[in-house]
């Protein structure tokens, strides 16, 4: 029962901080208890499962962003992305194509408008990071040119 009650008295102190800080989300891991409180969301306890990592790899960085590289091509609407101008057409590019700045590489259907995406530079295509028809968000990572 102490572990409840001092597990009651961390969720509030760490809700005081998420205030106070203006977080988002706290976790915190204690004794093979795990507690997040996030706001609009839920908190509580957690037993630890036994074939976790050590605490010191959950440190690890994040996986690989490919929108941090300059070469990231990113949605400027919403809508549904496709790769090709019609279907069955082969795809407008594919990895390792290269393309030239202004050369469509995508196109967004958004409110019945067909949209091209061009390219923003000149190089190679790295990654895919979509597949056709699937619905976009604005900003939502695209494609990666090198």
């Amino acid at each position: 029962m102490a572990d409840m009650k001092e597990a009651k008295k961390t969720i509030k102190e760490l809700s005081k901080l998420l205030g106070e800080n203006n977080l988002t989300e706290i976790e915190i891991e204690h004794k093979g208890i795990r507690i997040r409180v996030s706001r609009g969301g839920t908190a509580g306890p957690v037993p630890e499962p036994q074939d976790q990592a050590p605490a010191t790899e959950l440190a690890k960085p994040a996986k690989y962003d490919p929108c941090t590289l300059p070469g990231c091509l990113k949605s400027p609407m919403v809508g549904t992305v496709y790769t090709a101008g019609e279907p069955g057409a082969d795809p407008f590019v594919v990895v390792g194509d290269s393309v030239k700045k202004g050369q469509t590489l995508l196109i967004i259907e958004a409110m019945k408008v067909m949209n091209p995406i061009t390219a923003h530079t000149d190089g190679k295509i790295k990654e895919i990071l979509i597949e056709n028809a699937q619905p976009v968000e604005f900003d939502e990572p695209l494609l990666v040119i090198e």
